[in-house]
């Protein structure tokens, strides 16, 4: 016998503790917090070019006297949202601060309204009053549990989307890489070589190119910072050779000082909000369509970082809490002038491989980047312009979805592509908010053609092959497999909608003029529309001019939509008493209905009133009165009251039962469903016999369906019988083997059927 070793002894009646999770909370705890700082440490570094790049791209259309105010308003805006969304969201270790999608909006939004002659001031109101609604739609978002769904925008739109978003990006930073001055677009930018600033190129160029290969070098130090760090050192070179490079005004490659008329940031950002006062409310309409587009992109950004997050950390966020904090973070990135953002997935990434584990990682970048604010403010005037265009660039090549093209080698996701390039295409031609739209649309239409392309019908069967659990007699089997054909039976499944009735009826009409009966089985129905109605409605018509009954089973109260079907069959009028339709709760029951009727149009009628009696078991028809006194005497006579158990799954029970009145249902017990109708049982019927014959315990229960008296046989009276009338015993089992094997036929014809269907 092998030796047992123990470490020390234990209790074996104590609850084991699996549990992993330290007393301490992990926002207390000193080590989590020092991971934190270097998280959001790295995650600034990260963040901050970019927000800078992504502020001066907005501010650009309103002038280089402007570029200053942008940049600033980047670093606000990762500063705002980090303490603030990070502080009131729902994931941990999420870093926000401006991105692409709001850039993208933004700074079109800019384009249009200088294009319409609106002044810098009016249109920095605008964009801040964007903004605002942005953020307060991103709040409703969260209150009324719309973060569930947003996830679920379809990919093709999403991915034409973002490569939309990153060609603007490029198209509008390739002119600031080529060095050209303001108002001249992309194309005639880069087809006049003469206009273009050797300088500008060398910095852009340098730029680039670390961004590309500083990740294969290092991974200490974020790509974004070395690439703002090499193409400023580059612009110096540079400017050893072309002095004038070196004085700060009127120079057009940087950023240059705070504003071109020595007015101070803050105090632009109040007279802002001053002139909110001379705002025309006839504007709020160019501000409807820009603010929800903004909200529903940011929001999608947001909550596909949060997916990814929960996929490498094992976590689970909390969409609706995090668009809150979403909301609030923008509003406050708003309110003290920054950059509307969202939950950016590079300076996440970054959070993560530097150990950050809390929230307090978001509040630490948030609080770095105000102190980098406060202590580098003067040295972002010498930042080139033609380096933040080459991190942009790079960062608009990125966002493009160049994995779309694999949706060309299949006929089946052409059409997919399909909606990518015509997002793109919209998106580059008319605008982002007509762009989405478009998507979505192209969308829903591919998705009616599917729905409507494949069929809501699952199975077909007819009465002849498929019957009720209740056990027939010889002469009833006759009856229904001759008049089974007048029955139909339909399993549906899927969305019953406008886009699917119209097939619905086509396969439900050859059906309608043969049959007499129509059972359509709903168990796996999504949901049901008015127009799905209106076509039952016109089925259950024209059955009832034929004299027939359209009939549904299973009718679920409520679907994963939410959607009561019985009461919504009520509300429409499809369960009206005057229409000849009737609602089972389970196609068994329907069955045994439709089965009744026709066993009565050919009178048939079971003696259900006389009690049956041993004798007439078909078995003992020739035997010895003595030994039918015999069987007889070995019985004894048990009554059940309706719903009354009469054996339970897993009962050691060794005893045969025979019906003399009555009937008995055999049920499934399912873990945690309704259990599962196997048989129903009438007068003559026998039960039990699976352990009667094998010893196992009871693999169904057994419970009278209304007052019902049996006769029993134990197996040991059985086998005291068998001792002296061998041939009786012989002849009892023998026919319970026939039993046996009729039943296994059965339902091998049911399989069948099923699976010919």
């Amino acid at each position: 016998m092998p030796a047992i070793m123990t470490a020390s002894p234990v209790t074996t009646s104590r609850e084991p503790d699996c549990s992993s999770v330290p007393a301490t909370p992990a926002s207390q705890s000193p080590s989590n917090l020092t991971d934190d700082f270097w998280g959001g440490l790295a995650a600034m570094l990260v963040a901050l070019p970019s927000a800078i790049a992504f502020g001066v791209t907005i501010y650009a259309p309103l002038g280089s006297a402007y570029g200053a105010q942008g940049a600033i308003a980047g670093i606000l805006g990762t500063a705002a949202l980090g303490i603030v969304a990070a502080s009131f969201g729902g994931t941990r270790r999420l870093i926000s601060a401006p991105c692409a999608p709001a850039v993208a909006v933004l700074s079109a939004f800019a384009i249009e309204m200088t294009q319409k002659a609106l002044s810098a001031p009016a249109i920095l109101l605008l964009m801040a009053l964007i903004a605002l609604l942005c953020g307060l739609l991103q709040i409703g978002f969260g209150l009324i549990g719309l973060g569930r769904l947003i996830k679920y925008m379809p990919y093709p739109v999403v991915s034409g989307y973002l490569s939309g978003v990153g060609l603007i990006i490029i198209v509008s930073q390739v002119p600031k890489l080529l060095g050209v001055r303001g108002g001249i677009g992309f194309w005639q930018a880069l087809l006049s070589p003469a206009l273009w600033k050797w300088q500008s190129l060398v910095v852009g160029i340098t730029t680039i190119l670390v961004m590309v290969l500083a990740p294969r070098v290092t991974k200490l130090v974020p790509a974004a910072i070395l690439s703002l760090l090499f193409g400023t050192a580059a612009y110096f070179v540079v400017a050893f050779f072309d002095r004038p490079l070196l004085v700060l005004a009127g120079n057009k490659l940087v950023i240059g000082p705070l504003a071109g008329s020595n007015v101070k940031f803050f105090d632009a950002m109040l007279s802002r909000w001053r002139a909110l006062g001379a705002f025309d409310i006839s504007q709020f309409d160019l501000l409807i369509y820009p603010a929800l587009t903004l909200a529903v992109l940011l929001s999608i950004d947001t909550l596909k970082t949060c997916v990814v997050l929960d996929t490498l950390t094992r976590s689970r966020h909390n969409s609706n809490r995090e668009l809150i904090g979403q909301g609030l973070g923008n509003l406050a990135s708003t309110a003290i002038g920054g950059v509307p953002g969202a939950g950016q997935m590079g300076a996440t990434l970054v959070n993560i491989s530097s150990r950050g584990q809390t929230r307090a990682s978001g509040v630490i970048e948030g609080t770095l980047a105000l102190v980098a604010f406060l202590v580098l403010g003067k040295l972002i005037a010498w930042v080139p312009i033609a380096a933040l265009a080459g991190i942009l660039i790079f960062v608009g090549v990125r966002m493009i979805d160049r994995h779309s093209l694999n949706l060309l080698k299949s006929r089946a996701t052409i059409l997919d592509f399909v909606v990518i390039v015509t997002v793109i295409v919209v998106a580059e031609t008319v605008s982002l908010i007509a762009a989405s739209g478009t998507g979505v649309a192209l969308a829903i239409l591919l998705f009616l053609r599917e729905q409507s392309g494949g069929t809501v019908i699952r199975r077909k069967s007819y009465g002849n092959r498929t019957f009720s659990k209740q056990m027939r007699l010889k002469k009833e089997m006759e009856v229904l497999e001759r008049r089974g054909e007048c029955t139909v039976i339909f399993e549906l499944q899927g969305s019953l909608f406008f886009g699917t009735a119209d097939r619905l009826y086509s396969e439900l009409e050859p059906e309608i003029k043969q049959r007499k009966y129509l059972v359509l089985d709903m168990r796996r129905v999504q949901s049901v529309d008015f127009t799905a109605a209106h076509i039952l409605e016109l089925v259950a018509d024209m059955m009832a001019e034929r004299g027939g009954v359209l009939i549904f089973s299973h009718t679920p109260s409520r679907v994963p939509s939410g959607q009561d079907m019985v009461s919504y069959f009520q509300h429409v009028g499809l369960a009206r008493k005057e229409r000849s339709t009737r609602i089972f709760p389970h196609l068994d029951a329907a069955l045994e209905w439709v089965e009744n009727l026709l066993l009565q149009e050919e009178h048939v009628e079971r003696p259900e009133e006389a009690t049956w009696e041993i004798r007439e078991l078909d078995v003992l028809r020739e035997r010895k009165q003595e030994t039918l006194a015999a069987l007889e005497a070995a019985i004894e006579t048990r009554t059940f009251k309706a719903g009354e158990t009469i054996f339970s799954t897993g009962d050691v029970g060794r005893e045969l039962y025979f019906i003399r009145q009555g009937s008995v249902r055999i049920l499934l017990p399912l873990a945690g469903r309704t259990a599962h109708h196997l048989a129903t049982f009438g007068r003559g019927d026998v039960f039990g016999e699976l352990s009667f014959v094998d010893h196992a315990p009871r693999s169904a229960d057994a419970v009278a369906e209304r007052e019902t008296s049996v006769y029993v046989l134990t197996r040991e009276r059985f086998n005291a019988l068998q001792q002296e009338h061998h041939k009786l015993a012989l002849n009892l089992m023998d026919w319970l083997g026939v039993v046996i094997a009729s039943r296994l036929r059965r339902a091998d014809d049911e399989l069948q059927a099923l699976k010919e269907s």
